[in-house]
């Protein structure tokens, strides 16, 4: 993670009038560097005013198009998304890291059902997982995907073109919020949408994954609703999109005092000591450490490392499983140091 290469912006196109496709031109040496797993994201990096912001993004192309694209949806005081939206063009080069993620598509032997849940532009790992799914296998596949509105539909032309062609494999339920379809839900994807969909599968063995990407509270509702429908949790795959930044802070008490801290990352060793009220990317960075990280706020595994001395909490986890937290993995974006000592290794993960 820690290299990142100039890629050049090859084309853009807006699939929505707040939401740009910007695809990269990767020349051939960089080929192999660049393969990607459907769901997994790349990570830009950009001076802007005077500040070097990093973002993750997801790659919204499927791997046999042989083309590497990512879309961005413009928010307010976004300072990247709006650069993206507004001042990036074509020929323009940015500073891209190789793909990453954990939220990638599983293949499976049979010819069972796949079902993906998405919100606004948590769309864009799923439609690479989608993609991949209709032109590479045989498996059905079925799509709940919430959005305001068509207008603010991302890829709503080229998912009505694969289920025009795939109409036989394809399902897609829209569920908009703020304007009324006859093909459509209105309202939010909530439990009464989901277990209506799972009531379509008389028996839950044709149902063989479940991927869920968009923002915390519907993630949420989606996999609550599921495991009540007896939906087990290993078939369950998510990446959260947005959350609050503040809100894992309320019911955490951290440790008072300094801790020393040793990172390893690159084969380089780092000592300093740190306040354990700051996160030990925050400390880290902040000691010159160059450490990875992309999106800082938990949603992302850019900053994953193991803790092989000590001891430190997470505030908030939607990426690690129980079993490698207790291998020791924490996201250091996340993760305050309990100890008075502890030792963290980037590279062993």
């Amino acid at each position: 993670m820690n290299r990142a290469y100039k890629l050049t912006v090859k084309d853009l196109k807006y699939n929505t009038s707040n939401a740009v496709e910007i695809a990269f031109d990767v020349p051939s040496t960089l080929k192999n560097t660049f393969k990607f797993i459907p769901g997994q994201y790349i990570t830009l990096e950009k001076e802007l005013n005077g500040e070097t912001l990093r973002r993750a993004y997801s790659i919204c192309t499927d791997p046999t198009s042989r083309s590497l694209a990512i879309a961005i949806k413009r928010v307010n005081e976004g300072t990247f998304s709006i650069y993206a939206n507004e001042v990036l063009k074509a020929g323009d080069v940015l500073d891209v890291f190789p793909p990453q993620g954990r939220f990638t598509y599983k293949p499976i032997n049979t010819g069972n059902t796949i079902m993906a849940f998405a919100a606004g532009s948590g769309i864009t790992p799923i439609i690479s997982i989608l993609k991949t799914v209709i032109y590479k296998t045989n498996n059905p596949f079925t799509l709940v995907y919430g959005s305001k509105s068509i207008k603010d539909c991302m890829f709503y032309e080229e998912l009505m073109d694969l289920h025009s062609k795939f109409s036989n494999r394809l399902t897609i339920h829209f569920v908009f919020s703020q304007q009324k379809e006859p093909e459509a839900d209105f309202g939010r994807i909530d439990s009464t949408v989901v277990t209506s969909l799972l009531n379509e599968y008389p028996s839950k063995e044709d149902l063989e994954a479940f991927y869920i990407c968009g923002p915390e509270t519907m993630m949420t509702t989606i996999t609550d609703s599921l495991i009540e429908n007896n939906i087990p949790k290993s078939l369950i795959y998510q990446e959260l999109f947005t959350t609050d930044p503040l809100e894992p802070l309320k019911n955490v008490s951290l440790e008072e005092g300094m801790c020393t801290v040793k990172v390893t990352t690159d084969d380089e060793e780092t000592t300093f000591v740190m306040n354990k009220k700051q996160t030990l990317l925050t400390a880290a960075l902040a000691n010159g450490v160059d450490a990875p990280y992309s999106c800082q706020g938990g949603i992302c595994s850019s900053c994953i490392a193991r803790v092989t001395t000590g001891k430190a909490t997470m505030v908030k986890n939607q990426i690690l499983t129980d079993d490698e937290i207790a291998e020791g993995f924490v996201l250091t974006c996340q993760a305050y140091p309990d100890t008075d000592a502890i030792e963290i290794d980037y590279d062993d993960v």
